[in-house]
């Protein structure tokens, strides 16, 4: 028997408390009983989100949430400012062009963050912009853009700032409030731990006023239909049940860890996966600004990508992510987000390993596995 270990970054595992829940049989969604749990997951999200403002729930992935923050703020023919930086920076282009927006697009080399420098030259030759979007972390380069500084940019300005949180919101700080954002997205098979399925976005009051405004088609994306309902603890249409039954008991487990531990565990696993990428003398994918989420590496040159993780995943029993588009068969993604831990790591860093000395690297093998320890046992507790 082949044990099986998820180690990418979406879908991401499940924790077994998670998975009970999501079991119980299912009530109908227009009760007293499904009001209650629907309140109380909506409390809690904005809790994770940091906002006083709602945070919509749509069955729906990631996606739809994306194209409902479009299609709910814009007009055709209203220009927009992309950060295109990779495969997911494409589809806020994608969603847009779809839509008759027009794009301008700030192109960033894939493994590279954006500058402040760029957007502010971007938003002072286009005086036109109504909008900037852009990822927080961008999951098929893993790097971390600078979201706060730009938020600075935009805040006291008619410009709106959405962000595709999704593999950013639960595991790294992003307030929103605070920082000023005015539209922010996240789906729920990330570090929300749960199964795809749940789209989440909350806007504030400048964006609800674009709303207002905006005249592209929307009908079940309607969000101003979608608040009214949620306001009275439901929704438009039919909700995913089980999954918010899941839902409800992640939002548990986080709050009893608190923010600043998921934080914090989310970032030393991420300092462990990258210190034992430099011992075994692989090049990161996104060295200046890394994704706590996760970590991006060049293969070796000499490898096919695409076999080496095709056999970790079907011969060793570990799947993690490869690269996509013109990064596909170069690069490996470790995934260290959501329900994740220390021998997640150590999983993905040994089985990289032996696959690596399978096909004919020269590497020490431990080298690794070594120097992920070395940072893991740093941040644990001496025994009492």
């Amino acid at each position: 028997m082949l044990k099986r270990y998820l180690l990418t970054p979406g879908p991401t595992p499940v924790p077994p408390e998670v998975l009970l829940r999501m079991s119980q049989p299912l009530i109908h969604h227009r009760t007293p009983e499904f009001s209650q749990l629907f309140s109380e997951v909506q409390e809690g999200l904005q809790w994770l989100y940091q906002t006083a403002q709602d945070v919509l729930i749509l069955a729906a992935s990631g996606t739809g949430a994306m194209e409902a923050a479009v299609t709910n703020t814009c007009t055709a023919g209203d220009t927009v400012i992309v950060v295109n930086g990779g495969k997911f920076g494409e589809r806020w282009v994608k969603i847009c062009q779809a839509f008759g927006v027009k794009v301008v697009e700030i192109k960033v080399e894939w493994g590279r963050a954006v500058t402040v420098e760029a957007v502010t030259q971007a938003l002072h030759g286009h005086p036109e912009a109504k909008t900037v979007l852009l990822q927080a972390s961008e999951t098929s380069t893993t790097v971390l853009h600078p979201v706060r500084e730009i938020a600075a940019l935009t805040r006291k300005t008619e410009v709106l700032l959405i962000v595709d949180g999704i593999t950013a919101v639960g595991a790294t700080e992003i307030p929103m409030d605070h920082w000023g954002i005015d539209i922010l997205v996240t789906g729920s098979q990330k570090a929300l731990m749960l199964p795809p399925g749940l789209a989440f976005l909350s806007l504030n009051a400048k964006a609800w006023s674009r709303v207002e405004a905006a005249t592209l088609p929307r009908f079940y994306f309607d969000l101003r239909r979608e608040r009214k309902e949620q306001q009275k603890r439901t929704t438009a249409y039919t909700p995913a049940i089980s999954l918010i039954y899941g839902l409800h008991e992640v939002l548990r487990l986080l709050r009893a860890e608190g923010l600043e531990h998921v934080f914090a565990r989310h970032a030393r696993l991420a300092a462990a996966t990258r210190a034992a990428m430099h011992a075994l003398g692989m090049r990161l994918l996104a060295p200046g600004h890394p994704s706590p989420a996760a970590t991006g590496v060049w293969l070796p040159s000499q490898i096919d990508g695409s076999r080496l993780l095709t056999y970790m995943r079907d011969r060793m029993g570990v799947d993690i992510a490869g690269g996509q588009d013109h990064l596909k068969g170069k690069v490996a993604r470790i995934s260290h987000i959501g329900y994740a831990g220390p021998f997640d790591v150590i999983t993905a860093v040994s089985t990289l390993e032996m696959a690596l000395s399978r096909y004919g690297c020269e590497l020490q093998l431990g080298s690794g596995v070594r120097a992920a320890e070395e940072v893991l046992l740093d941040g644990w507790p001496l025994p009492g």
